[in-house]
């Protein structure tokens, strides 16, 4: 017989496919053997799944570090990681979108002056999945700024490392925040930006292992990478207003775009909340 993935030859003895190593499959497809396979790759103690969830809490330089210096078969790699973590977090914003809804509102957060219509953010959900995306390339570029004078990783390298981070971060408050909403009604917000917080703590921690790099460096790069992360806000910033102005026609037309206050605060708050629930993602 042939492997079914890649044609080679097989004898009727083998278990294995000995180019590819893919299991060879002889049943039909049936209820019992998908719980089978399911059980296999995320329920047993020895699956790859629960060695990476596990290894990246208590030794992120070996399960992340690994993975960058060759070590494919162990853990699961960062686009599957980084898959599962969207489709989790997508189910958790549908849950809570769709049966908690009240524990969306910002209401609380805002200015009485703000109208209530202008809170509508719905359309960020619709494309929550995008947002994340882009970030892992800009949260890359700024680690490998903030690390410019230490050649251990490149570019590309500091991407897996912000995906691996971001999607353990992501699979940990689907597992945990979406609980904590719907059993005691806590705000998603509230709760979403005291995790950033524990975020930013374990990401340092988890560079400190992967580089090493002393308290008082960690401490150092952590200052840099937030400093940064404002410089490349400002400069997002000035690119905005000068867009506008260009779009506008002329300073003065952008003036009396600016006076309409309404509209601003508008674009304000959804920027505000934007970036919170890029965040909080």
């Amino acid at each position: 017989m042939e492997c079914k993935n890649c044609e080679v030859s097989l004898s009727e003895s083998d278990m294995f496919c000995n180019k590819c190593g893919a299991k060879v499959i002889r049943n039909r497809i049936t209820i019992k053997n998908l719980w089978g396979d399911f059980c296999e790759q995320f329920l047993n103690y020895d699956n790859r799944f629960l060695k990476t969830y596990f290894g990246i809490f208590t030794q992120p330089h070996k399960v992340i570090g690994g993975y960058i210096s060759g070590t494919r078969k162990k853990y699961v790699n960062v686009l599957s990681y980084f898959a599962l973590a969207l489709t989790l977090s997508g189910i958790q914003i549908f849950i809570i979108r769709k049966f908690f809804p009240e524990a969306l509102d910002l209401s609380t957060f805002m200015p009485d002056s703000v109208p209530k219509e202008d809170l509508d953010i719905n359309w960020i959900y619709d494309y929550l999945s995008i947002f994340t995306l882009i970030n892992i390339p800009l949260y890359g570029l700024i680690a490998r700024l903030t690390f410019i004078g230490l050649k251990k990783f490149n570019y590309t390298e500091h991407l897996v490392i912000m995906a691996y981070l971001l999607a353990h971060f992501s699979i940990t408050n689907s597992i945990i925040l979406t609980p904590l909403v719907v059993i005691f009604g806590f705000n998603f917000y509230i709760i979403g930006n005291i995790s950033n917080l524990i975020l930013m703590g374990f990401t340092a921690y988890s560079y400190k292992k992967l580089y090493p790099l002393t308290v008082g460096g960690t401490i150092l790069r952590t200052f840099a990478f937030l400093g940064i992360a404002i410089v490349l806000t400002m400069l997002l910033g000035i690119v905005q207003v000068v867009a506008a102005i260009i779009n506008a026609g002329g300073f003065e037309e952008y003036l009396l775009e600016v006076k309409k206050q309404q509209e601003e605060m508008k674009k304000a708050t959804s920027y505000i909340i934007s970036s919170a629930i890029n965040w909080t993602s």
